[in-house]
């Protein structure tokens, strides 16, 4: 498996986490993501990432696509990391070139932010490689049905969400295969101006702009051939149900932000 993009990609599983109810699991991600902020110190940290090392354990899954998770924001995490510590002024000053400072303040600062853009992407993963595309699809469809008494197109949504899921991995990796075709032939990508990168990538846009445009074009025919109506009371072949164990990881869940709340 690629590990170059993640999202869309599900490794079937019969764990505690893969049993989980979508939207406890899609609503428990977007949750941890907002209480990472609470955690200001190495305790509340170690807290948090003890609690995913245990998901990750209970999944069964390998760390190696987790750290592979970062690789596409790698370049954001060095550059937010570095705009903290040069920038960020309080404390001991360490060292010191014209207005550039390091500063104790800077340097746990930056510390403060590598580990909540970690733990985001652990999170994140987490959600992505338990969680089948079309069940992610449906749960975002269920969270949002309230929104269509403003008539809002949650059907249409939940549609383009699991279309997504669905193709933008393969393209990921048609994507990858044309880039080593091209370096077998020579072609250098990265190396050069900003017009000798552009020519490179020409030969790789346009080969997936007509796939993408042709696999449209087949599904659109397909679904239209079936009769689909995204309006229609359509109805679920996997009805998502609320059960004892997602009780149970949601009071686990409150009991994290009780003690994350009283350890900062």
């Amino acid at each position: 498996m690629s590990n170059a993009l993640l999202l869309g990609r599900f490794i079937p599983g019969t764990s505690i986490i893969h049993r989980l109810d979508p939207r406890v699991k899609l609503l428990t991600t977007l949750y941890l993501i907002l209480i990472i902020f609470l955690a200001d110190n190495w305790q509340t940290n170690l807290l948090l990432y003890g609690f995913v090392l245990i998901g990750v354990l209970c999944a069964r899954l390998s760390l190696r696509f987790f750290l592979g998770g970062l690789r596409p924001m790698l370049w954001l995490i060095i550059f937010t990391v570095a705009m903290q510590l040069l920038f960020t002024h309080g404390g001991t000053v360490y060292w010191q070139w014209g207005w550039l400072i390091i500063s104790q303040t800077g340097l746990q600062n930056g510390l403060y932010v590598f580990l909540r853009f970690v733990f985001i992407v652990f999170v994140s993963t987490l959600l992505t490689l338990t969680t089948a595309p079309l069940a992610l699809a449906d749960a975002v469809a269920s969270l949002l049905r309230p929104l269509r008494w403003f008539h809002f197109p949650v059907d249409e949504v939940a549609l383009m969400l699991a279309l997504a899921l669905r193709f933008v991995p393969n393209l990921m990796d048609e994507t990858s295969q044309l880039m080593a075709a091209q370096r077998s032939r020579g072609v250098e990508f990265g190396e050069g101006n900003v017009f000798q990168q552009m020519q490179a990538l020409i030969p790789l846009l346009i080969p997936q702009l007509v796939t993408s445009f042709r696999r449209a074009d087949e599904l659109g025919t397909a679904m239209e051939a079936r009769g689909y109506s995204g309006t229609a009371n359509r109805t679920k072949f996997r009805i998502q149900q609320f059960h004892g164990r997602d009780g149970a990881f949601v009071l686990i869940l409150l009991i994290l932000t009780g003690l994350l709340i009283l350890m900062r």
